[in-house]
């Protein structure tokens, strides 16, 4: 076996064969440096909305939501079919438009038909057209601060403002 030392003296060589090495002791870890402070600023714009706990207004009051060759293809991908099945199956046109179609809605009236009814989630985020992947374009949603003014203004969290977006001509009033 390995022979003990006098101190001051070189360390004995051990035969790997008759005593097992000493494990190197490790170093200790470095502390990872601090993090920067990081200060929110206009630069870095912050959502102020929170898709979570909305009852997913974007895909119920927009009756056409345009779907693009591109968008057509990604579903086509996501549902392994044909490019021809995809636009059949989940597409329509409208006014020379194609859209999404859309379904009967327990909440308001009509929606997207990859909502899911009970969730109020999308069925296929990652295959969603370009349409719904922009919105909303600013930090703000409008139909979430909405929701919020009216949970606010009736005392209940469970109330669902119905919300419908029509178009008409506007004049301005004689004079202005």
């Amino acid at each position: 076996m390995g022979e003990m030392n006098e101190p001051g003296t070189a360390p004995a060589v051990l035969d790997p064969l008759l005593e097992p090495a000493a494990a190197p002791v490790a170093a200790a870890p470095a502390l990872p440096s601090p993090l920067p402070e990081r200060t929110i600023t206009d630069r870095q714009p912050r959502a102020l909305f929170d898709c979570g706990k909305c009852p997913a207004f974007c895909c119920s009051v927009y009756e056409r939501v345009e779907t693009k060759r591109r968008d057509v293809n990604r579903l086509a991908k996501y549902f392994d079919v044909p490019y021809a099945v995809a636009e059949r199956r989940y597409t329509k046109i409208v006014d020379g438009e194609r859209v999404l179609r859309r379904v009967p809605d327990k909440v308001l009236d009509e929606a997207c038909m990859f909502l899911d009814q009970d969730s109020r989630r999308c069925t296929i985020y990652h295959a969603r057209p370009g349409t719904c992947r922009e919105y909303p374009t600013t930090r703000r949603c409008a139909y979430y601060d909405l929701l919020r003014f009216e949970r606010r203004q009736q005392d209940d969290d469970t109330v669902v403002p119905v919300v419908r977006i029509t178009f008409q001509k506007w004049k301005k009033p004689n004079g202005a």
